[in-house]
Formats: C-alpha cells, sequence, structure tokens
C-alpha cells in the first residue's frame, strides 16, 4: 500500500505542477516526460496542429530561398532545415500523420523515429524556475532583464511576417522573451504567440530589430525570459 500511494502522490505532483503553471501541451509533455514516475502510456503527446504549423512555416521559408537563391541561401536552408528534421522527430512522437507540405508543393522529408529520443523529452536543467514569473529587474539601460534560459542558443528568423513575435519549444504563447544580439548589442523584447523547434525563433520584423546587416543567423545570442 505504500508504494501505491507514492505512486499517486507523483502523478498528482506532476499533473499539479503542469496546471499551477498553465504550460500548454508541449511544455507540458516535456514535464511528464522528464519525470521519474512517468512512462510512454502515461505521457500525454504535443499537439499535432501546432507540430505541423510550424514545419509548414519552415518548409515554405526553404521553398522560397530554394525559388529565389542568394549568396546566403545555402546557410540559411541548412540551417533551417535542421529545425524541420527536429520538428519531424518531435511530430513521430506525437504519432502526427499529416502530409504536411510547402505552398509550393514540396512535401516535407520523410518521418523516421529519432535516433535519440531522449533529448527530445527532456526538459531544460531548470525548466520549473523557468516558467515561473521572474522579479523584473532594470540594467544599466533602464531595459527589462530576467531570467537567461536556452544558454549557448543561436537565433535565426522564421520568414513570417506581422508585428515582432517569437515562436518556441520551450515557452507557451503569452510568454515574453527578451533576445539580446552579443555581437552589436541589439535587443528585442517579443511575445511567444506560436511552437516551432527552437527556443527562439524570430519572425521577420524582429529579427530586423536585431539582426547584423547580412547576416541571418545570431550566433552569439543571450535570451532571457521578462515575463
Amino acid at each position: 500500500m505504500p508504494r501505491l500511494s507514492s505512486g499517486r502522490h507523483r502523478k498528482r505532483a506532476t499533473i499539479g505542477l503542469a496546471a499551477l503553471l498553465g504550460v500548454s501541451g508541449v511544455t507540458a509533455a516535456a514535464i511528464a516526460l522528464s519525470s521519474p514516475a512517468s512512462n510512454a502510456a502515461e505521457a500525454p503527446k504535443e499537439n499535432c496542429g501546432g507540430l505541423d504549423t510550424a514545419l509548414q512555416n519552415n518548409l515554405d521559408f526553404i521553398a522560397g530561398q530554394q525559388a529565389n537563391p542568394d549568396a546566403q541561401s545555402a546557410a540559411r536552408i541548412a540551417n533551417r532545415q535542421a529545425v524541420v528534421d527536429l520538428i519531424q522527430q518531435r511530430r513521430v512522437v506525437a504519432e502526427c500523420t499529416a502530409n504536411v507540405v510547402a505552398n509550393n508543393g514540396q512535401a516535407a522529408p520523410a518521418q523516421q523515429a529519432p535516433a535519440q529520443q531522449a533529448p527530445v523529452q527532456q526538459a531544460p536543467a531548470q525548466q520549473a524556475p523557468a516558467q515561473q514569473a521572474p522579479a523584473q529587474q532594470q540594467d544599466q539601460n533602464g531595459a527589462a532583464t530576467g531570467d537567461v534560459v536556452c544558454a549557448g542558443s543561436t537565433v535565426t528568423l522564421s520568414g513570417e511576417a506581422g508585428a515582432p513575435a517569437a515562436s518556441s519549444n520551450q515557452f507557451p504563447a503569452g510568454t515574453k522573451l527578451k533576445v539580446t544580439n552579443l555581437d552589436n548589442s541589439k535587443s528585442t523584447t517579443v511575445t511567444v504567440t506560436s511552437v516551432s523547434g527552437s527556443c527562439a525563433l524570430l519572425n521577420n520584423a524582429a529579427f530586423e530589430q536585431v539582426r547584423e546587416p547580412g547576416k541571418f543567423l545570431i550566433r552569439r545570442a543571450r535570451i532571457e525570459r521578462v515575463g
């Protein structure tokens, strides 16, 4: 009987934490899969609609670069293909079956089971603190600062239009992220509006605020959760 009670307590703690933090299906899945008390049968699957949308957006971007290439197209396509591969791995885990294609009819690469599922399922090392709204502070210029997340991540653009915004595989919609390009000290604070395969994927308007001329990837970035 003590073992059964302990198992119920762990299960309730996992569900309670997900509800308290208001996480989306993506983050709730990460929490459940990272818990020692969880197993593949109990873990909720990610939302296929969000993953399919993120996949199509990236396929559209690649198709556009292939249709109108320039000197930087090869690097952009390689970077975005890495994002496509990660999304495809997560769609396999979530058992998504839709045939996702770019707007020009180009099909997505064949879905393959990920060689290493553990990195996909693992939550960030400091996930619980990261999900809590940090007490906002200010830097020397009076700008809001917060908890640094996804250390070492690069930042690129999604190719999406609209007001400055971001998509993420770590944070639910409504989360505010401050992205700083350490190579030119430019920053932008954006709201997460959708799911992607990166910690922070900026749309065109947001990327223009921090980019260096002629570059489509920020290799030295600081990402902070500020709300």
